[in-house]
C-alpha cells in the first residue's frame, strides 16, 4: 500500500447548495448539487467523471440521476465511514486504471424526512437488528452508544468520563460559532451541557449529533492530473478500513472501536506520525464517538480520552484542532457524516476556512465511524 501513497489527491470539495433544515429538496437533489459544486470546485465538467461512488443509493441511480456513465463504480456501504473508505477504494482505482476521475456524492435528508414521517431518503441493507436486537430495546444508535458510554464509564470513571464529554461538546461548538453554515451557534458553556435534557443516560441531547439534510461531495483524481488543476492538490497519503462487527451486541469490545487498526495502518502508510498531524477530523455521532476514537487511533492510551481533551485543548486556540467546522454534533449531520469531514479537512489543507483556519495546517487525518461502532475509515491527506 505503501507504494499507492500521494499517487492521487483529492481536487474537489463541496456541500449542496443548502445544508440544516431543507424541507424542499430530495436526497438525490442534494447529491446533484454537492456533485455539481465539487466538480466546479476542482475546475472539472460532469464529462470528465469516469468513476463514481456513493453509498445509501445504488450508483445505478446516482449516475441516471447527474447523467453519468462510469467505467467504474462503487457503492460500499459501512455506515457513515462509507465515504472515507470510498477514497481508499477511489486511489486503488486510479492506480489500477479503472478511472482517472472518481467523483463521490453524499445526500440525505435526514430532518425533513423525519418530518414528513419518511425514510431519509437511503437504504438501509442492514436489517438484522430488528430480529434480535429491537425487541430487547436496543433501538436505534442513541441506546446503543449510551451503553457502550455506560461501559466506558464503569471501567474509567463516571464524572472524569463526564468531564471529557463536555469537553468535547462545548469545545466543538465553539468550532462551529466560527462556522457560517454551522445549524448550531449559539455559544455553549459547561452549565448548559450538564443541565440539558436527557436522551438515553448517559447522554444528554448536546452529547448527540444533530439530525439534518444535506449533501457532500469530493472528487480525486490522479496525481499527473491533480497538479494541473486550479487549487492546490490535497494529496492522499494513507488510507485504511476495517469492521469488526455488525450487531452492537456482537462489538467485542464496548470501550474499544476498529479505528485502533486503521489509524495506525494509515499511519504507517502515509509514513508520518501522530506529532505530525496539524488536524484531525473524527466521527461525532455521540461525544463518545470521538473520545473512544481518539483513544483507538493512538493519540493516548486507553481509559485517557478524558485526560486528553481537558482544559478545552481541542478548542479553538488549543493545542489540538479537532473537528474545526462544528463537526456533527453543531454543525451538520445527515444520518451518515464521513463526508463532511473529507469536505472540512480538504478546505484546511488549502487554506480556506477563513476565521477558523488552522494555522500552517500540512497534514490531516480524517476518521470516520459507520454502524454501532463497527467500522472504521481513517485517511490522512497533505498539501505540498
Amino acid at each position: 500500500m505503501a507504494k499507492l501513497s500521494k499517487t492521487a489527491a483529492i481536487v474537489g470539495a463541496a456541500e449542496s447548495d443548502e445544508i440544516g433544515e431543507v424541507p424542499g429538496k430530495s436526497a438525490l437533489q442534494h447529491h446533484a448539487e454537492a456533485a455539481h459544486n465539487a466538480l466546479a470546485d476542482a475546475g472539472l465538467k460532469k464529462s470528465d467523471v469516469d468513476g463514481l461512488f456513493t453509498t445509501g443509493f445504488s450508483t445505478l441511480s446516482i449516475g441516471e440521476y447527474l447523467g453519468i456513465q462510469p467505467r467504474f463504480t462503487d457503492c460500499t456501504w459501512v455506515g457513515g465511514s462509507s465515504f472515507v473508505v470510498h477514497v481508499a477504494h477511489a486511489l486503488a482505482a486510479i492506480n489500477a486504471g479503472y478511472c482517472e476521475v472518481a467523483l463521490i456524492t453524499h445526500g440525505e435528508t435526514g430532518r425533513s424526512a423525519r418530518v414528513r414521517g419518511r425514510g431519509s431518503g437511503f437504504t438501509n441493507p442492514n436489517q438484522p437488528q430488528e430480529q434480535y436486537e429491537t425487541p430487547y430495546g436496543i433501538m436505534g444508535p442513541p441506546a446503543a452508544y449510551a451503553m457502550a458510554c455506560s461501559r466506558y464509564m464503569h471501567q474509567y470513571g463516571e464524572e472524569r468520563t463526564r468531564q471529557g464529554l463536555a469537553e468535547i461538546a462545548v469545545s466543538t461548538r465553539k468550532w462551529a460559532q466560527l462556522n457560517p453554515k454551522a445549524m448550531m451557534r449559539d455559544p455553549m458553556t459547561f452549565e448548559d451541557y450538564h443541565d440539558s435534557r436527557w436522551i438515553a443516560w448517559p447522554f444528554h441531547v448536546l452529547d448527540c449529533c444533530l439530525v439534518t439534510d444535506a449533501g457532500g461531495a469530493v472528487v480525486v483524481t490522479s496525481a499527473e492530473r491533480a497538479r494541473n488543476l486550479k487549487k492546490k492538490p490535497v494529496w492522499v497519503l494513507g488510507v485504511a478500513e476495517s469492521h469488526d462487527h455488525n450487531m452492537f451486541s456482537q462489538m467485542p469490545d464496548l470501550t474499544s472501536t476498529v479505528s485502533r487498526v486503521t489509524g495506525k495502518a494509515a499511519l504507517q502508510m502515509a509514513g508520518v506520525t501522530h506529532d505530525d498531524l496539524d488536524l484531525a477530523m473524527i466521527y461525532d455521532s455521540f461525544t463518545y464517538t470521538t473520545l473512544v476514537s481518539l483513544e483507538g487511533l493512538g493519540f493516548c492510551e486507553p481509559g485517557e480520552g478524558p485526560d486528553f481533551v481537558k482544559a478545552q485543548r481541542t478548542a479553538p486556540g488549543g493545542d489540538f484542532p479537532l473537528n474545526t467546522s462544528g463537526g456533527g454534533l453543531s454543525y451538520t449531520h445527515t444520518g451518515m457524516y464521513g463526508m463532511f469531514l473529507l469536505v472540512e479537512a480538504t478546505r484546511q489543507l488549502r487554506g480556506e476556512t477563513g476565521e477558523r483556519q488552522v494555522p500552517d495546517c500540512k497534514i490531516a487525518l480524517v476518521n470516520g465511524t459507520g454502524g454501532q461502532l463497527s467500522s472504521t475509515g481513517t485517511a490522512i491527506l497533505a498539501v505540498d
